[in-house]
């Protein structure tokens, strides 16, 4: 289950206050909802940022950026784990957190 309070405290203060904006713990993760859609999620081993499919390539060729696995070994198109070595700036988290919300509102709200 989730570890990094100060991962989800940096990512509360960038979208929290958003009246649009809900949190649910799934996938092992306490994920960020925008407008129904999941956003991102702190995990314990980093960030989960949903990215989109057309977009899941470019985001893996980042560096400290893996493919998001499910149970079964499922790796679903469109999402990506972003490791600690890929968030050790407040920039680092700002942007990926941008990023996944930025799809989010792309998709209609539920």
């Amino acid at each position: 289950m989730v570890r990094d309070d100060h991962l989800i405290a940096q990512v509360r203060e960038l979208i929290g206050g958003a009246p649009d904006v809900d949190e649910r713990r799934m996938f092992g993760s306490l994920i960020f909802m925008v407008g129904g859609n999941m956003a991102c999620g702190v995990r314990a081993d980093g960030l989960l940022v949903r990215v989109g499919k057309d977009a899941t390539e470019a985001a893996l060729a980042q560096p400290h950026v893996s493919p998001f696995e499910m149970g079964g070994g499922r790796r679903p198109a469109g999402w990506v784990v972003v490791g600690p070595g890929g968030l050790a700036t407040d920039k680092e988290v700002e942007a990926w957190v941008e990023r996944g919300v930025a799809y989010a509102r792309t998709l209609p709200v539920k």
